[in-house]
């Protein structure tokens, strides 16, 4: 093995944190900013890139911390390590309403696919790189932008989706058409591409917008019901607009106005 073998345990149901056990000298490696809360005797750092064994050397970083940039996450991530004598905890929070999967890579070929900001923490020594889609159109039309995320290594690795997840496993040569904001993560061997919706009246008034990703088996792919950016939108198209602060004249609204003298 070339991963820290870690044990977690994920609490909660919407708002979900993970809770990673770690031996004495076992690190794990967190996205900037997920951090939840540890025991003493953990030590935390930021380091520039990721932090796999193969980014030696001040070139090896460079190009780590460059990866980073392509995918739009930070330049720097943060490690856990034990330094004490037992067992210690770390716990690490999801960003917003859905579920922390998590992914044994030695079972799943060594190699995960997933959308730029999926990661959420690993064991130390997967690395935490970027995957070209191979056609042009994948990249302007895929929802998620031309490089994705990709995953390598034999440890644990968390990812974050939102609302209910679910798992399909794909047959040799069987199709299934997403939403390419629903696409959370697939094994390597998964076909991607993009196909345009067809009929000129779907693809104009149909609310699905223009593009689906196709993924051809064989392999696992897993799935997601609330993209972030879909609800982002529909917190965005709820707030009041041009600063004002009315509603829709609930009881509620009233008696502020009321006791605000309005």
């Amino acid at each position: 093995m070339n991963n820290h073998e870690i044990d977690f345990k994920i609490h909660g149901d919407d708002m979900q944190f993970v809770e990673v056990e770690l031996d004495p000298n076992e690190t794990v490696v967190a996205e900037a900013g997920g951090f939840m809360m540890m025991d003493d005797d953990i030590y935390m750092e930021t380091i520039f890139g990721d932090a796999s064994r193969g980014n030696s050397g001040l070139m090896g970083k460079l190009f780590s911390a460059g990866k980073r940039i392509l995918t739009g996450e930070s330049l720097f991530m943060t490690t856990f390590t034990n330094q004490g004598h037992g067992k210690k905890r770390v716990s690490f929070a999801a960003p917003y309403p859905g579920k922390i999967i998590p992914m044994d890579l030695s079972e799943l070929g060594g190699k995960i696919i997933c959308q730029k900001d999926a990661f959420l923490a690993a064991a130390k020594g997967v690395s935490i790189g970027i995957e070209f889609q191979r056609k042009l159109g994948t990249g302007f039309f895929g929802g998620e932008g031309f490089i994705m995320q990709k995953l390598e290594g034999d440890g644990m690795t968390f990812v974050h989706a939102g609302g209910t997840i679910t798992k399909k496993e794909l047959l040799p040569g069987q199709k299934l058409r997403v939403d390419t904001g629903c696409l959370v993560a697939m094994t390597g061997n998964v076909g991607y591409d993009i196909e345009f919706v067809k009929g000129v009246k779907t693809a104009l008034f149909g609310g699905e917008g223009l593009f689906f990703a196709t993924l051809r088996g064989p392999g696992t792919v897993w799935i997601q019901s609330l993209p972030f950016s879909r609800l982002a939108s529909r917190v965005f198209a709820a707030a009041p607009q041009n600063g004002g602060s009315k509603d829709e004249g609930s009881i509620a609204r009233g008696l502020f106005d009321l006791f605000s003298g309005d």
